[in-house]
C-alpha cells in the first residue's frame, strides 16, 4: 500500500512522493483511503475475470511517502478493505512505516486497535547533525516516543538505519547503531545510502558541495553495524535486516522468497504467477525451455492525478505491465534467494548451474555450501554479503 504524501521532501529521497496535500481528481491526503478502496476493489474483479484465486493477504505493507501522514482512521480504513476484500490470514503481518514526528500514543495505539501488528520508525540516524543532512526533522526523543508507545501497545516495532551519509563518521555511525540497540527493538534494518542523480543530494554531490559516499566507508560500516547487532542477539536473516528470532518480517521475506503480491496506490508494482503459483520455497525446480510466460508484473500510474483518474473511470490504474519469462523468473529467484540467512536450495538450478560453479564461489569464501538430502543450501557469507553483486553476475552467465 503506497502512500505518496509527505509533509517535505529530503534531499536524498527519489521515491514516488508528493508535498501538495491536493493533486486533482481526488487524489488528495483527505480522500486518498476511499481512492485506494477503489482500486483495491479494481483490482479483486480484475483477478477474478483472469481465475487468479488469491489466498487471503499473510501480510499488508503500508510504505511511502509517509503513511502516517493520514489520519490513523484511513490507514485502518484501508485495512479493513483488505479484510473485507481478500480477507487476512489468521495471525498476518501487518506493518506501516512512520516517520517518528507523524505519531503520538493516541495514533499508535488507534493503529493497533485497528489491526496493524507492526511499526517500522524512519529513524535513519541518531546524530543530528545527520538527520539535517538527511534533511529529517525528526529528533532521537522521538524514535524513543515512538517505540515505547508501541511497546505499550503490543505492537512488534523495527528501526531503519541509513548508512554513509555525506560527513557521517566512524564515531556518527557507531552512535546511530548503538541508539538502534538500546531501543530494545526486535528488528533493524540498515541500508547504504543511494544518490540518484536527480535527488538535491545528487545535484549537491555532481556539483562538489557534498562529498561522494564511498564504497570501502560503506562496507566498513556495514560490518560495524553486523557485529553490534550480533552481538545484541540480532541476527542478519536479509543482507540489510536483522532481528531476533521469530522477529523477521514476514513481508520482506515474502519479496526475497519471490512470491506474489498486489500492489496499491500510485507508483505501485503488482507480481503474478501464472505457471507456478505460492511460495518460491515450495516451487518446483527451475527449467528453461520455452514457456512463453510464468507470470506477469504490472506498474501503477506514478503521478496520483493521473492515478486517481483511472480509477475514476472504473479502470485498473496501471501505466502498463510485462510478462515475466522462465528465465526472468530464474534470475529473479535466484537474484533474490542469494541475500538470505536460510540459504538457497542448489538442487532447484541442477542441471542449469553445475556443483563446481558452487563450489567455486565457496572456495574464494563468498558462500558456504550446507549439505542437503536433495543438494546444497548456498549461504552468503560476510564477504558475500559485500559482494552479492558479484555472485549473481557470475552464476547468471549459466542462465
Amino acid at each position: 500500500m503506497h502512500v505518496p504524501f509527505c509533509l517535505r521532501r529530503c534531499g536524498y529521497c527519489d521515491f514516488n512522493t508528493y508535498t501538495a496535500p491536493d493533486l486533482g481528481e481526488g487524489a488528495s491526503r483527505g480522500n486518498y483511503a476511499r481512492m485506494a478502496v477503489r482500486e483495491m476493489e479494481l483490482v479483486r474483479a480484475w483477478q477474478e475475470e483472469r481465475g487468479l484465486d488469491e489466498p487471503p493477504a499473510g501480510s499488508v505493507f503500508f510504505g511511502g511517502g509517509t503513511p502516517t501522514i493520514l489520519p490513523a482512521d484511513d490507514l485502518v480504513e484501508m485495512l479493513d478493505a483488505v479484510r473485507r476484500i481478500w480477507g487476512l490470514q489468521p495471525g498476518a503481518e501487518v506493518t506501516t512505516e512512520a516517520n517518528p514526528d507523524t505519531v503520538d500514543a493516541d495514533y499508535i495505539k488507534r493503529l493497533a486497535d485497528g489491526g496493524f501488528t507492526r511499526i517500522s520508525f524512519g529513524m535513519q540516524s541518531a546524530v543530528p547533525s545527520v538527520l539535517r543532512t538527511l534533511d529529517r526533522r525528526h529528533t532521537p526523543a522521538n524514535v524513543e516516543a515512538g517505540v515505547r508507545a508501541a511497546d505499550a501497545c503490543g505492537l512488534r516495532s523495527s528501526v531503519d538505519l541509513i548508512y554513509g551519509a555525506p560527513g557521517e563518521s566512524f564515531e556518527d555511525w557507531r552512535t546511530s547503531v548503538r541508539a538502534a540497540v538500546d531501543l530494545g527493538v526486535n528488528h533493524i534494518s540498515a541500508y547504504a545510502l543511494t544518490i540518484a542523480p536527480r535527488t538535491t543530494m545528487g545535484r549537491m554531490i555532481a556539483a562538489g558541495r557534498l562529498p561522494k559516499p564511498s564504497d570501502d566507508d560503506e562496507a566498513a560500516k556495514y560490518e560495524i553495524a553486523d557485529e553490534a547487532f550480533a552481538a545484541a542477539g540480532l541476527t542478519w536473516y536479509e543482507i540489510s535486516n536483522w532481528a531476533r528470532p521469530g522477529f523477521e518480517s514476514r513481508h520482506n521475506l515474502g519479496y526475497w522468497r519471490n512470491v506474489d503480491w498486489a500492489g496499491i496506490g500510485p507508483g505501485a508494482h503488482s507480481h503474478y504467477r501464472f505457471e507456478k503459483r505460492g511460495s518460491a520455497d515450495n516451487a518446483e525446480h527451475v527449467t528453461l525451455s520455452n514457456i512463453p510466460a510464468v507470470g506477469m508484473r504490472a506498474w501503477d500510474t506514478a503521478h496520483p492525478r493521473a492515478w486517481a483518474h483511472q480509477i475514476n473511470t472504473a479502470t485498473v490504474p496501471w501505466a502498463g505491465s510485462e510478462a515475466i519469462t522462465a528465465r526472468q523468473d530464474a534470475e529473479e529467484t535466484l537474484m533474490l534467494g542469494l541475500r538470505l540467512h536460510e540459504g538457497f536450495d542448489t538442487s532447484r538450478f541442477a542441471g542449469i548451474i553445475p556443483l563446481e560453479a558452487w563450489r567455486q564461489l565457496e572456495s574464494e569464501g563468498l558462500i558456504h555450501l550446507v549439505p542437503r538430502p536433495s543438494g546444497s543450501l548456498a549461504v552468503p557469507t560476510l564477504r558475500g554479503r559485500l559482494l552479492n553483486d558479484l555472485i549473481i553476475e557470475r552464476l547468471f552467465d549459466y542462465l
